[in-house]
């Protein structure tokens, strides 16, 4: 069965300090055709970035018919929107320790994407390793932060 494949990652140089620089990179796949998306801002999150990889990649697709897989490294984007959203939605947007959701816009936006798909799986990979996908998305976000940095 036809699919498409995305590989989505994040990064942040200088995570958690205020001169900071972060980037995101999408690798996407369908029928040997291959598109690559990434971007950067300043002051922002490793976290962030993440979020806004898979974002843009899921806004980046035509068709909401074909079955989609997300490749993320991120175990906070993979139990965010497969698991956690779920009682964030129904508890009003409160953690398990009744604080409020960081980066509640971006988890709402992500939401929003994955509705419009009839068959869409979000799969962990290992970062940093030997998967190409991975790799390539790695190298769109550092790219992003790279022309950030140029600005």
């Amino acid at each position: 069965m036809d699919k498409i494949i995305i590989y989505c990652d994040g990064g942040c140089r200088g995570n958690g300090r205020e001169d900071n620089v972060g980037g995101w990179g999408v690798y996407l796949t369908y029928k040997g055709n291959e598109k690559e998306l990434y971007g950067g801002t300043k002051g922002t999150t490793n976290n962030i970035m993440e979020l806004t990889a898979c974002i843009q990649a899921l806004r980046a697709l035509k068709r909401h018919d074909i079955p989609v897989e997300v490749m993320v490294d991120s175990a906070y984007v993979l139990n965010g929107i497969t698991n956690w959203i779920y009682n964030w939605m129904k508890k009003g947007w409160v953690t398990s320790k009744k604080e409020p959701v960081e980066n509640k816009e971006l988890w709402q936006r992500l939401y929003e994407e994955k509705q419009k798909f009839t068959n869409i799986t979000f799969i962990k990979v290992k970062g940093h390793s030997d998967n190409v996908g991975n790799n390539r998305a790695d190298a769109l976000a550092n790219k992003g932060m790279d022309e950030v940095t140029l600005r």
